[in-house]
């Protein structure tokens, strides 16, 4: 495969890849096998929905949705709606090939409940900050001038990527580059981190196929949200300084997670 990249770089695949210490292909092969208790692609699409909505705050627990999306139990709408939009995305990923029209479309779905109609699916036109807790600055996101072009660059290296022979390591390395890269462009109005988390999967599904849905990244990161957010913060305070240098930490958690997954 041509390295050359416009965004994505593979300065730290070596140090990935020296990372692995178990196989990658039998640890997916027994996540496949499991047995579920009702149909497999709509079983880990609601896991994705559930964990990747509690990471951003939603009250929202795996029970209760499973009840509401399978048993047809009965909810306030306002706590299971984001929920159920971000599922009406994991499916509508299913059968649609990864673009940058796609995640717009994508996210138009995922912020149905959570946006103004004119925001759904629309880049930003504003200066973005992610403030922490306690109320301070932690991260300066991509001017709005330059979004469309980031974003261009991240999808031509995209397009390259779906048109190349991947080895396994090389695929988790890059759908959580692609992650990565996204949610520090930081594109939408709100969404972001739905959006980048989709996007991830998306890629994943591409590259191995529909089974890859049973990657529970989602809940990989809900569980290990405090080391999620540092890994994120670990490449600086503002977009035009990112020093992608310091994310081997951020691109092995998902990889790393199907270990986790087995256990």
């Amino acid at each position: 495969m041509n390295r050359s990249f416009q965004i994505l770089s593979t300065d730290l695949l070596n140090s990935f890849e020296k990372r692995i210490d178990f196989d990658v292909l039998d640890s997916l092969g027994k996540i496949q096998k499991a047995e579920l208790p009702t149909e497999y692609f709509a079983f880990y699409r609601s896991v994705s929905s559930v964990y990747s909505a509690r990471i951003e705050g939603e009250e929202i627990d795996f029970d209760s949705f499973f009840k509401h999306k399978f048993l047809k139990v009965e909810y306030a709408t306002d706590y299971t709606a984001r929920t159920n939009d971000l599922y009406s995305a994991y499916e509508f990923i299913d059968g649609y090939d990864l673009s940058l029209e796609g995640l717009k479309q994508a996210h138009a779905i995922l912020s149905r409940n959570m946006l103004p109609k004119a925001h759904q699916g629309a880049l930003r036109k504003n200066p973005m900050f992610v403030i922490n807790n306690e109320e301070r600055i932690e991260y300066v996101a991509a001017d709005c001038a330059i979004i469309e072009k980031e974003l261009s660059k991240l999808f031509a290296d995209i397009d390259k990527l779906l048109l190349s022979e991947l080895s396994l390591t090389e695929t988790f390395f890059f759908a959580a580059l692609i992650h990565l890269v996204f949610v520090k462009i930081h594109p939408f109005q709100d969404g972001n981190g739905r959006s980048a988390r989709l996007l991830e999967k998306w890629f994943l599904i591409s590259k191995i196929g529909k089974n890859a849905v049973s990657i529970q990244l989602e809940k990989n990161y809900y569980l290990q949200r405090s080391e999620y957010y540092t890994n994120i913060r670990k490449l600086g305070l503002e977009y035009e300084t990112l020093n992608y240098n310091t994310a081997l930490d951020f691109l092995l958690m998902t990889v790393f997670g199907l270990k986790k997954q087995l256990n």
